[in-house]
């Protein structure tokens, strides 16, 4: 049996070295029989066809910027150069810290910033923008959709990087093509947080498969998968680029098999080329440069420990000075038949053309766009157990709670100040869940808009409407049901004007507490983020009038009530309920009842009860305010960090 399944997944290449590739594994959920024998004419029919891409790079150099005061910089890479051909799988290898994910992300254009030297693409010098719709970027972990399944996780790809023209039905079939070559059309019906790790992986590629890449940049794809997931993953890989795809990934320390499954090999050592060539001529080389692998051992395992310095400085010299730093290219399968950079440009003259300024990167506009997120969003919202159904039960317990602890305390006249305490609970509530759920959640969300945004699903403005729409009708839901709950069972005043003043305040509150958990979570991860919000909180109940009214602060220190729109939702959900010319309280089993005149009350706190359009209007202020500093943060995020 077992003899049966090692043939069943065996790759048998034709003469076209293109691959037929078997991904049998059973102990994988949801998996049978996975991809398909592919025949001679192998391939994906049904994609849109794109023009093939030959790649190389002359005298890169990249200088990080590190330290937050002391700028000091430190060069990464060294004026390295190499080739990549298409229809080539290409591994870069070294040892931790030797720059295979710089260098992986400056070829890629991840990184625009510190780099100096050139990238050609089919002979021409890169336009970025124009290579970015050739190319995908594959992160090492996994960042999918967990609540999609594999097909709406892939129906959404083929809706955002297909133009309006493809039609449904040959979105399907191109999605089915897809799966069903790469093993996954068992579980198209398996959410992607049930999915194996080589599931996981292979959903990761199929998501960039849509739309056809001719380059594919992948880092360290193996990463925490067993040997047989890291087996099937390098033979699919190696199967996409004998298509004609040329296909980049750093990987670290490859076994004997795994390293064979690569055409070329690209080793560096402190950000220098130790060598550029096939995997076959790895060995030749070695002894060419006088450091021949030892019998029996890993070649990959041997150039890694050249890297490392374990036989001397001197040999890292040296095999630098054979490669000239990567600029010799005698070591590469075929390379007296490579085609020089003059040919390249005159066969792909068109595909060299730069990209109209105006022209957007994205293959649909900015309205479709939004109609697919908005209905991804949805779906998500209806399953998340987190953002939806946790937040509606928090929302209905803390409401039973405080109406308990404060039953009837609205209509009494000796319970004004219990009632007081109750109103600023209810604000911070709304402030302190809301603000923490986002700081703890966006993080997450934070790592798939990075991949997603960068490989041109969509743009930023578009997912921002769509984050921001989505949350509205949960948000308002939730804060009403809460509402109802503490306004009945604590006796505020049965007057519906009130109550919508309280409601309306109530939910300003929560979109302006979201909105600064927003900021934070877009900068900072989940643990400086759940320290910074709670912190940032002190000033706004410090400078909201509860406890030290306003009238009591220092002069130096009264600008701050102007900036806390806790200030404003205290002010307003006071006046909603004591404003007004309220009239006389009652005073049950009391014979003298300090606050049963709302009037004395308001004075005594120095709080005025006519301020409720006021107030909306600094709420709404505040609300577009941190709104608009979030999606600048965000953009920065995305963009001037790289």
């Amino acid at each position: 049996m077992e003899a049966v399944l090692q043939e069943a997944a065996s790759v048998t290449l034709d003469t076209n070295g293109a691959s037929a590739y078997a991904n049998l594994n059973p102990t994988e959920e949801d998996t049978v029989v996975p991809l398909v024998n592919q025949t001679e004419d192998a391939g994906f029919s049904m994609l849109p066809s794109t023009e093939p891409v030959d790649m190389q790079f002359e005298n890169i150099v990249f200088t990080a910027t590190t330290g937050l005061f002391k700028k000091e910089k430190k060069e990464i890479l060294h004026k390295i150069n190499g080739r990549f051909p298409q229809g080539q799988l290409i591994a870069i290898m070294g040892p931790s810290g030797a720059g295979k994910s710089t260098l992986l992300d400056v070829l890629s254009g991840y990184r625009i910033t510190g780099i100096e030297g050139t990238v050609y693409t089919n002979g021409t010098p890169r336009d970025l923008n124009a290579f970015r719709k050739l190319s995908c970027y594959i992160t090492q972990d996994d960042r999918l959709q967990p609540l999609l399944t594999v097909k709406e996780n892939m129906k959404v790809a083929a809706d955002l990087k297909l133009g309006t023209d493809v039609t449904q039905k040959e979105k399907d079939a191109i999605i089915g093509e897809i799966l069903k070559t790469l093993g996954l059309d068992k579980a198209v019906n398996t959410r992607a947080a049930r999915l194996s790790g080589g599931q996981k992986k292979r959903l990761s590629i199929a998501l960039e498969l849509v739309n056809n890449p001719q380059v594919m940049f992948l880092d360290e794809p193996t990463t925490g998968l067993d040997s047989s997931s890291c087996s099937q993953c390098v033979k699919l890989l190696q199967f996409l680029a004998h298509q004609g795809r040329t296909i980049v990934c750093t990987i670290h320390q490859p076994s004997a098999s795994l390293f064979q499954l690569f055409d070329q090999v690209y080793v560096l050592a402190a950000g220098k080329c130790l060598y550029q060539g096939s995997t076959d001529n790895l060995v030749p080389f070695l002894e060419d440069v006088d450091c021949p692998c030892p019998m029996y051992h890993n070649p990959a395992d041997y150039a890694i420990e050249l890297a490392c310095g374990e036989y001397g400085e001197d040999k890292i010299d040296r095999m630098v000075k054979a490669t000239d730093n990567g600029k010799t290219i005698s070591w590469l399968k075929n390379f007296d038949v490579l085609p020089t950079q003059k040919a390249l440009k005159d066969k792909y003259r068109k595909a060299a053309r730069k990209t109209d300024q105006s022209e957007s990167l994205h293959a649909t506009s900015a309205s479709h766009q939004l109609k697919i997120l908005l209905k991804r969003d949805f779906l998500k919202s209806r399953r998340d157990s987190t953002l939806t159904y946790m937040r509606i039960g928090v929302n209905a317990i803390t409401g039973l709670m405080l109406g308990t602890l404060y039953w009837q305390a609205g209509v009494d006249g000796s319970k004004v100040i219990d009632n007081y305490n109750l109103l600023f609970s209810i604000l911070m509530h709304h402030m302190m869940s809301t603000m923490m759920l986002t700081i703890l959640t966006f993080p997450n969300e934070m790592s798939i808009l990075t991949k997603e945004h960068f490989n041109r699903w969509y743009s930023l403005k578009m997912y921002y409407t769509s984050v921001t729409l989505v949350d509205i009708p949960i948000s308002i839901f939730c804060c009403i049901v809460f509402t109802v709950i503490i306004y009945t069972m604590t006796a505020q005043p049965p007057d519906m004007e009130r109550f919508g003043m309280f409601s309306a305040i109530s939910i300003l509150v929560v979109f302006v507490a979201q909105s600064f958990g927003l900021m934070i979570g877009a900068v900072f991860n989940v643990v400086n983020g759940t320290f910074l919000g709670p912190t940032l909180s002190v000033p706004m109940m410090m400078f909201a009038g509860f406890g030290v009214s306003l009238k009591d602060l220092p002069p130096y220190l009264y600008w701050g009530s102007y900036i806390s729109y806790l200030r404003y939702g205290l002010e307003g959900i006071v006046g909603a309920i004591y404003g007004m010319e309220r009239p006389t309280l009652d005073c049950p089993g009391e014979k003298y009842c300090h606050y049963k005149y709302p009037t004395k009350f308001l004075k005594d706190i120095d709080i005025k009860g006519d301020q409720f359009t006021n107030d909306i209007i600094s709420l709404l202020i505040i609300l577009f305010f941190l709104r608009i500093v979030a999606y600048v943060l965000l953009r920065w995020k995305l963009v001037a960090v790289r």
